[in-house]
């Protein structure tokens, strides 16, 4: 069996979108849910955290019960508008070695719409594995993008996720793995992850991002 490399985009996707997650008060995940479209109370000035990963967003939301993260959104986006993200990010942290100084880092993540987190993706009992999760956060012009341009659809899926952690919760694991989102590995192409997947090193940090 090939092992799994550290760093790697999970995804459910198609041949034009992927789908990331995102978690939300009920004011803002029901009605983007309900109307396929962020609500006018969703704040386009404001760093959004998207993660390709069901599991990764099961842990970040304590399985949608965290306050402030109760309903659980499946964005489907364009994998154009994705991909141009990702070659306009940068990571969240400096990396010795990776980048060329710390200064420069910081030039970078300044005019960087986009910047990249890996942390530890999950198990079903959401248990860090030796792998690694993307987390993209979008600001600015990625965020306005987003919101206006990539988004091609949006679901509530936190029934799904509440089915899903009953089933973990009352010791039915196969059951509850059929259920999740089927997440293959994305296409890398053309170096697109060449100026955000670091070497890997002792000591990475393991905290969560921010927001949601």
């Amino acid at each position: 069996m090939e092992e799994e490399p550290r760093r790697r985009i999970r995804a459910l996707h198609t041949d034009s979108t992927v789908t990331v997650y995102q978690a939300y008060s009920p004011a803002i995940g029901a009605t983007a849910g309900r109307d396929g479209r962020w609500p006018p109370a969703w704040k386009r000035d404001r760093m959004t955290w998207i993660k390709p990963s069901f599991l990764w967003m099961m842990y970040r939301s304590g399985w949608a019960g965290k306050e402030g993260q109760e309903t659980v959104l499946a964005v489907e986006i364009s994998r154009e508008g994705f991909e141009w993200a990702l070659r306009h990010a940068c990571l969240s942290q400096h990396v010795r070695g990776f980048h060329t100084d710390r200064a420069t880092w910081q030039r970078e993540l300044r005019r960087s719409p986009a910047r990249v987190q890996w942390d530890p993706e999950r198990d079903l009992r959401l248990r860090p594995l030796p792998y690694r999760s993307l987390q993209l956060g979008l600001a600015g012009e990625a965020s306005r993008r987003y919101a206006d341009e990539w988004t091609v659809a949006i679901s509530d899926v936190t029934p799904l996720a509440r089915e899903i952690h009953a089933l973990v919760r009352g010791g039915e694991p196969d059951a509850a793995r059929r259920l999740l989102p089927r997440e293959e590995p994305y296409p890398e192409v053309d170096g697109l992850l060449d100026r955000v997947r670091a070497p890997s090193r002792g000591g990475e940090e393991r905290r969560a991002a921010p927001g949601v």
